[in-house]
């Protein structure tokens, strides 16, 4: 009968049930895991550089949280700022749409996606034929590889044999993508206080002086300058430098400094290696492309210093109502999480490898003889642009570190669990 089973009483319950399986524990909010780059802030980026367009899905804003497209379109404004940009900056306008996750200029707590135009696309037909996706043969492919470039090596291990297959996606116009969803991270972190500016504090070999540092405020100013550097004295220098170097057909490099103010106690933490505040930034500011080098604080400086002068005094701030440390020298972070004060981190670009003069030797990998790398149309630095990219990324790790901490389905939930936690520091 359909109530006896494999010598059970379904009806009385005689015997009783096996209990259920024990289901594996999911963790979304782990890094390590693969699924969620900067825990339970997400976001992928699709597109190439001559494509039709750039996407971007973020994934994990809570409802409420005001936006326009006028916001994320003057983040993009910025991306584009810096002497020695190439052409493409003058007529590239970054036209975007928001295709899903806000209603009426407020996200929904729903996936938010941003598609941006590529300009270039709608200017010439050559890249409709280029960068098509339809099936057909590339008629002039490039097989002179460029160093410095993921021109070879994607082409080993992808089995391109042109190599604008890995070009297309390797190029920093990917970092626009990037930029659009680190305008929504700014402005999450904005209800809890949080502002974050970027300088220039090296082009080449000129450098700006220790003590310019902006506040939140420069932020106008330090955009006016043609170079993002809060230095006037250097400023000119940088300009100097780059008109150098582009008379002789060269490139160059340079530093940035990311400065977060506002920052609360405990983003991160010191349990585990992936959840280290300092180990995610650095982490995400290294995935920019060009960038060979970051610096957390005084890092490198005071790797020369006895432990007596490399750390920073703890003193309690009575007016203030908090512990606060009397320098700078570790930039914020402790073991793995944020102090409370400024956090401060730097990245180093190398020179880009396109040369606006060819030299550099290669090989052709179809006949194999040495040759120079084809020229791809390109900057002369984009170290200022490095600032508003490095900004970005350390906007969407704050971000999701912040949400992770806090948590809320709703900006008002979020902030109320923040000014919660800060409530119970005093």
């Amino acid at each position: 009968m359909w109530w006896r089973r494999n010598g059970f009483d379904l009806r009385y319950r005689r015997h009783p049930l096996p209990p259920p399986p024990a289901r594996a524990r999911q963790d979304p909010v782990t890094p390590g895991a693969g699924r969620y780059p900067f825990g339970v802030l997400r976001y992928l980026t699709a597109g190439e550089s001559h494509g039709k367009a750039l996407v971007v899905i973020i994934e994990g804003l809570p409802a409420g949280l005001p936006i326009t497209v006028e916001e994320i379109q003057g983040e993009l404004a910025r991306r584009r700022l810096g002497y020695g940009r190439g052409p493409r900056q003058r007529f590239e306008v970054d036209n975007l749409t928001l295709v899903g996750g806000v209603r009426h200029g407020r996200t929904l707590g729903s996936p938010v996606a941003i598609e941006i135009e590529n300009t270039e696309w709608f200017r010439s037909d050559k890249w409709h034929e280029e960068m098509s996706p339809a099936p057909g043969a590339t008629k002039d492919p490039l097989t002179q590889v460029r160093p410095g470039h993921a021109d070879l090596a994607g082409m080993q291990k992808y089995g391109f044999s042109d190599a604008r297959d890995v070009l297309e996606r390797a190029s920093a116009r990917e970092t626009a993508a990037r930029v659009a969803a680190g305008a929504l991270a700014k402005k999450l972190l904005a209800p809890l206080g949080i502002e974050i500016i970027s300088h220039v504090i090296q082009v080449g070999a000129v450098r700006a002086k220790a003590d310019a540092r902006p506040i939140s405020s420069d932020l106008a100013a330090v955009d006016l300058s043609p170079v993002r550097c809060f230095d006037p004295q250097a400023e000119e220098a940088m300009v100097a430098e780059i008109e150098a170097a582009a008379k002789e057909g060269d490139s160059l490099g340079g530093v940035v400094e990311v400065l977060a103010y506002g920052v609360p106690v405990g983003l991160g933490s010191h349990v585990h290696w992936d959840r280290k505040l300092d180990g995610l930034l650095a982490q995400a500011l290294m995935s920019i492309q060009a960038v060979k080098g970051v610096e957390i604080g005084d890092g490198f400086e005071v790797a020369g210093r006895r432990g007596s002068a490399a750390h920073d005094p703890i003193v309690w701030d009575a007016a203030e109502g908090r512990y606060r440390r009397e320098s700078s020298l570790a930039g914020g972070t402790e073991g793995g999480m944020s102090t409370g004060d400024l956090l401060a981190v730097r990245a180093a670009m190398k020179p880009l490898a396109t040369l606006n003069r060819p030299t550099l030797k290669t090989v052709d990998v179809v006949t194999k003889q040495e040759t120079v790398s084809f020229r791809e149309r390109t900057d002369v630095t984009a170290v200022p642009a490095l600032g508003v990219v490095a900004e970005t990324m350390v906007a969407l790790v704050l971000a999701a570190e912040a949400q992770r901490k806090f948590g809320g389905d709703s900006l008002a939930e979020f902030v109320r669990n923040a000014e919660a936690f800060a409530a119970g520091l005093r």
